[in-house]
């Protein structure tokens, strides 16, 4: 006669038995991945491969030195370099191409929720094109409606790079768009209108609104030509970033003439956005205060072709070799590079092309491979995450055909992506 098993052993028995059955089934998000190649954020190396387990990186190097998580599933990526998640710099995802609707009309014509519709379709559209993490430099204005589109990312409700963002942006009353409306008509603006006895207030606000960053318009087309001027003190750019600052936030700022760089660089800005009309002395003070360059230069030639320009006929535009000559500046200064496209001005998804076009200008590749990983990881304060492939990290991972430290257009064949352990991304 068989003795009956106590209810007690026997559900000790099936969890047992349902233990054994987990440790024998594939770890959940555990990878060896197996590319032709390996940039690390710094270098190139041939026949490495990397480990992923859950969200992290767990391994990194020579096959026969890596131990994969067990019953890790490997993915060949035969051909590939295999880099850390892209990250662009400079965005709108908000925006969308000039030449399919004007900027004075998007800010103007297009409902909030038409705008959140295609930066949902814009952040996918860069997260594909290998793009894990995006700095976005404000809705233009949309509010803060990019903080709800950072929630649902960050949520898994709908497909995106990481972002960070500035939301409204300040600029200093009279000085930003849509211009040219009677003096009764009040149109919304591009970004927020603030001056000395409200900045406090509405950095704090912004922040409060969850700004991860302030920025401001260092300067912007006023002057009674319509030329580019400066137009916040330096005092109040002062206030703006001390203001930031006490809150752990940076400040970074638009800014295209030398007086604008120059008060923006003494205020204690982390980045300069566009720069044009650096100078030698400028940018020499940059490199001095740490202040790193972001060119923009697709936009630059976006807006170009925009207006009629044809790339490669006729006379260079001044404005394509003021750009030549100003990066060429930064750089003979020794000013750090951060790669943004501005994208926004052009389609998302296109992001690759200022990449192309930093090694056009002067830059090569591997330097552009750096700018667009572990150099904007560290001007982001996000180093400690993600920017690198290396145990401890996110798993921010893309693999693209060919060998982009050779040439770098193959940053556009993206075959694979995954963030934070999760494969988002396969084009077989």
């Amino acid at each position: 006669m068989r003795c009956p098993i106590h209810p007690v052993l026997a559900g000790i028995a099936a969890v047992l038995s349902f233990s054994a059955t987990l440790a024998q089934e594939p770890a959940e998000n555990a990878y060896l991945l197996r590319p032709e190649r390996v940039f690390d954020g710094r270098e190139i190396h041939d026949g490495w491969v990397v480990a992923v387990h859950l969200d992290r990186i767990v391994g990194v190097g020579p096959q026969d030195r890596v131990e994969a998580p067990g019953k890790a599933r490997t993915i060949e990526l035969p051909g590939m370099t295999l880099m850390p998640g892209l990250i662009e710099g400079h965005a709108h995802l908000f925006l969308h191409p000039y030449d399919e609707t004007t900027w004075n009309d998007q800010v103007l014509r297009e409902s909030q929720a038409y705008r959140v519709v295609r930066a949902t379709r814009h952040a996918r559209a860069t997260l594909e094109a290998g793009f894990t993490t995006v700095r976005d430099l404000g809705t233009e204005g949309a509010g803060y409606a990019d903080a709800g589109l950072k929630r649902a990312i960050d949520e898994g409700i709908v497909p995106g790079p990481r972002l960070l963002i500035s939301s409204k942006a300040i600029v200093a009353t009279g000085a930003y768009g849509p211009k040219g409306f009677a003096p009764s008509v009040d149109p919304p603006l591009g970004a927020e209108p603030a001056d000395a006895g409200e900045l406090v207030r509405v950095v704090r606000d912004q922040i409060g609104h969850g700004a991860d960053f302030i920025k401001v318009y260092a300067d912007y087309r006023w002057g009674p030509g319509g030329e580019a001027r400066p137009t916040f003190s330096l005092a109040e750019l002062e206030l703006i970033v001390a203001t930031a600052r006490s809150s752990g936030r940076p400040t970074v700022a638009h800014a295209a003439t030398a007086e604008g760089m120059r008060r923006a660089t003494l205020a204690g800005v982390e980045t300069i956005e566009h720069g044009d009309g650096g100078t030698p002395a400028v940018f020499a003070l940059m490199a001095e205060r740490g202040v790193a360059l972001c060119p923009t230069i697709a936009a630059g030639e976006a807006v170009l072709g925009y207006r009629g320009w044809i790339k490669g006929s006729g006379e260079t535009p001044d404005r394509v070799i003021q750009k030549k000559a100003s990066l060429d500046a930064a750089r003979a200064a020794g000013v750090t590079i951060c790669m943004g496209g501005d994208a926004g001005v052009f389609d998302h998804g296109d992001n690759g092309w200022e990449m192309e076009l930093m090694v056009e200008y002067g830059m090569t590749p591997i330097d552009v491979l750096r700018a667009a990983t572990r150099i904007n990881a560290e001007l982001f304060h996000l180093d400690e995450r993600v920017g690198s492939i290396e145990p401890g990290l996110l798993a921010d991972l893309v693999a693209v055909e060919g060998n982009p430290a050779e040439d770098i257009s193959d940053v556009r064949a993206v075959r694979f992506v995954m963030k934070g352990g999760e494969i988002v991304f396969t084009d077989p």
